[in-house]
């Protein structure tokens, strides 16, 4: 059994306090799948979750940074984010196309009242959490 360490800043949690209580579990979802698809992965032994840009963040050793977010700006959409500049975006479309709704290069959309393809986004989250190891890789190894 592989050493596993998960560090959250306590600042964390004020945002998710921070959430209208419909989003609310919608966004902890998202966290504890995070979390859940980290923990067992063979190649994950540390991930913290601090806040990155006001928004809950989770970074693995050679990952890529993953946000979660939900904003009154888009009050019925909430989302995934990964940096725009890497090669997560235009990969996830490549592989699942239209099983997501997406934001330019940097997020995977949400509606509220949607069933999340759990199968496709753990793969999604996997990707993220190996990035660095895997960039080179044609479709990120997929």
């Amino acid at each position: 059994m592989k050493d596993w360490n998960f560090r959250s800043e306590p600042k964390v949690e004020v945002k998710y306090d921070e959430y209208p209580h419909e989003i609310f579990p919608k966004i902890r979802y998202l966290r504890d799948l995070i979390i859940k698809t980290a923990k067992g992965s063979k190649n994950v032994t540390k991930l913290l979750e601090t806040l990155r840009w006001g928004e809950p963040s989770f970074i693995a050793k050679n990952g890529t940074t993953i946000r979660i977010n939900w904003s009154p700006k888009r009050p019925t959409q909430y989302g995934m984010y990964f940096q725009c500049s890497s090669l997560m975006i235009p990969t996830i479309k490549e592989i699942y196309g239209n099983v997501f709704k997406y934001e330019g290069t940097r997020a995977i959309i949400f509606d509220l009242d949607q069933k999340i393809p759990k199968k496709e986004l753990i793969e999604c989250i996997l990707m993220a959490l190996s990035y660095h190891n895997i960039k080179l890789l044609p479709r990120l190894g997929r």
